[in-house]
């Protein structure tokens, strides 16, 4: 092929240096409930905004999306701004729960995320959409190899986590997030209907024991 034809690569660089730096601050990590080494969530998370159509700072944001939070707060901030510049660490700022220690009470952080949904930037929808997105792909498939007990892995349990996933699909469509948003609404109805078809066989299991 002419190298005169050749295209500018989307990713370069420095997408393989936030990726290494990514897998090295999560080394640890594993997906609740599992052995799933956490940094396979973030490369599907880059992956999802790269088919997407997002550009390299979003892919990038995308595989630390969750630093912030989880790996050393105020201090991980300031790497992120040095390494890949001020878009990404507000892309990242936007998607971070809190970088609070203690964590705020569960249900307090849901909230303001789901708040703060209508205000973030487009940038910001897009990586905070893929991660949702794959997330409740997650919690589908565990439900439906596990059953009810997938629920003790999440701190709200199974009425807070059914809450705070509507409410995202909601909060994502009042956006106007195309199909990952429709992607979201669509896992969360059917997670929704599985977790209604198991609460009835649990009240006629019970009926048939009294």
């Amino acid at each position: 092929m002419d190298s005169s034809r050749r295209k500018t690569p989307r990713l370069t660089a420095r997408f393989r240096e936030a990726l290494i730096w990514a897998a090295e601050l999560h080394e640890t990590q594993t997906r609740k409930g599992s052995d799933t080494p956490y940094v396979g969530h973030l490369m599907a998370v880059a992956s999802t905004v790269i088919e997407h159509g997002g550009d390299e700072e979003q892919a990038i944001a995308a595989l630390l999306h969750d630093a912030i939070e989880d790996q050393g707060g105020e201090e991980t901030r300031q790497q992120i701004r040095r390494r890949f510049g001020d878009r990404v660490v507000a892309i990242v700022d936007a998607c971070t729960d809190t970088d609070e220690t203690p964590k705020p009470p569960w249900r307090v952080r849901k909230e303001r995320y789901i708040a703060h949904l209508a205000e973030i930037s487009e940038d910001a929808l897009l990586i905070s959409l893929a991660d949702k997105y794959q997330n409740a792909s997650a919690i589908l498939r565990d439900y439906q190899l596990v059953g009810e007990e997938l629920w003790e892995r999440f701190t709200g349990k199974k009425d807070g986590t059914l809450w705070y996933y509507r409410s995202l699909a909601e909060a994502y469509a009042a956006r106007d997030g195309g199909w990952l948003a429709a992607e979201v609404d669509r896992i969360v109805s059917e997670l929704e209907h599985l977790a209604a078809l198991e609460s009835d066989r649990d009240q006629q299991s019970r009926g048939h024991n009294t």
